[in-house]
């Protein structure tokens, strides 16, 4: 669960690097999320256009800056830059390398967007309700 909060307080963050754990972790966390609030929408009968949720969709809405910011970091360890989300409009094809990409190691060292993010662990925070 730490991981997918440091992607929430970094949710502005497009620059950097983010290492593999950090970027799956955090679609792993979405996805239990969003198959829980889908639950929920269908339990409560709560439909908006389509198979979606009220609950789901403000749910995608509020996620949508933080994914983007961490898909650019995870690219980015990969010396790779943002611009090769564009492949994400080609219907699978797209997404398979996407996704290929965010499974590869990231450059060891630095690199053009920064120091390798294994090389010292991401500062923790303390998640506060003050």
């Amino acid at each position: 669960m730490n991981w997918y909060l440091e992607v929430l307080h970094n949710y502005i963050g497009f620059n950097g690097r983010a290492r593999r754990t950090e970027y799956w972790m955090f679609i792993v966390v979405n996805m239990v999320f969003t198959f829980v609030l889908g639950v929920i929408d269908r339990l409560i009968g709560w439909r908006l256009v389509g198979e979606s949720g009220a609950l789901t969709s403000i749910y995608g809405v509020l996620i949508f800056l933080p994914w983007w910011a961490v898909q650019f970091r995870r690219l980015h360890d990969t010396d790779r830059s943002a611009w090769w989300l564009l492949l994400l409009i080609i219907p699978v094809v797209g997404w398979i390398i996407i996704i290929l990409f965010n499974c590869q190691r990231g450059t060891e060292g630095e690199n053009r967007y920064g120091p390798d993010p294994l090389e010292a662990p991401p500062p923790r925070r303390r998640i506060s309700a003050r």
